[in-house]
């Protein structure tokens, strides 16, 4: 993705973002200075944007041997590495705003699933104290991990309409109705969100959750259509692959808190930007029946 799309894309946002979040800022009696910084708003997501589309594993390897080296055209105003992450902590908020802006479209078919995201290795979780009061230990398909989950909803072109972080030992189907309260149609899950009380809870949102049964339920009369549907679940797996392992939102390096809500927020940002996203390309009048 190009720089210069990235930024105009930030930049319209921020112009209609910024005055009204001063608005709802809170008045401090203490006499602070209001000086323009050398790096505008925009430009700061920009730069965190355009790393996790860059596929360098560490962000103070991208910052300094490729934004401060090749893109000072772009940035006049760059500022040393320490600084930046100092002013990344400005940014959280902006950029959650930025992500829910770009979320796409519900068309009636969704799916549903969440990842763990670990913040240590299980042997550092007694010492691990920078996430403290904010992870928990959980348990994924893969076993045991101290940190958080990411809980993903897509439509059939692999477009975001939903995301929430949770504390790694949230229950799966806790976040669901929150999730979800933008979506219509077919809901598909795997077996973890099985439960008969979210499935009526989501009825009456508009939403039908379709899951596979456990081996001591009984089997459920679906639709062809659905069934297929069903077996292309896996297609979210292929968002949260991308997200691991080129935009780097899962790793142990993080001092901070916020900056590892910075990071997290904007790889999803990022992921909104690719062009090529996993889709299942049914969109078509005859191929795509209408959801009720």
């Amino acid at each position: 993705m190009d720089t210069t799309t990235i930024f105009c894309e930030s930049d319209e946002f921020c112009k209609e973002f910024e005055p009204q979040w001063e608005q709802h800022l809170l008045e401090s009696s203490l006499k602070q200075r209001r000086r323009q910084g050398a790096l505008c708003l925009s430009e700061i997501m920009t730069i965190m944007v355009g790393f996790h589309l860059s596929g360098y594993r560490t962000f103070k390897h991208y910052y300094l041997n490729y934004v401060l080296r090749y893109q000072r055209d772009y940035f006049p105003g760059l500022v040393s590495y320490h600084r930046f992450v100092e002013l990344l902590q400005g940014s959280l908020v902006p950029l959650c705003c930025f992500l829910t802006s770009r979320f796409g479209q519900c068309s009636g078919i969704s799916f549903i699933d969440s990842t763990k995201i670990s913040v240590c290795h299980n042997r550092r979780i007694g010492s691990h104290q920078v996430m403290a009061g904010f992870a928990a230990r959980g348990k994924a398909s893969m076993g045991w991990f101290y940190g958080f989950k990411l809980h993903l909803v897509i439509n059939d072109q692999g477009e975001l309409p939903g995301v929430k972080i949770t504390a790694g030992n949230v229950d799966d189907r806790d976040p669901v109705p929150e999730v979800t309260r933008s979506l219509f149609g077919k809901l598909f899950g795997d077996r973890g969100y099985i439960s008969q009380s979210l499935f009526e809870q989501l009825r009456e949102q508009g939403v039908q959750l379709i899951t596979k049964v456990r081996k001591n339920m009984k089997n459920k009369l679906l639709p062809l259509f659905d069934k297929l549907l069903l077996r292309k679940r896996s297609i979210i797996e292929s968002v949260n692959d991308p997200l691991k392992n080129i935009s780097q939102i899962e790793h142990s390096r993080h001092r901070s808190p916020v900056n590892f809500f910075v990071n997290l927020i904007a790889g999803l940002v990022a992921y909104t930007f690719r062009e090529k996203k996993p889709s299942l390309n049914i969109r078509l009048p005859q191929a795509l029946p209408v959801v009720i």
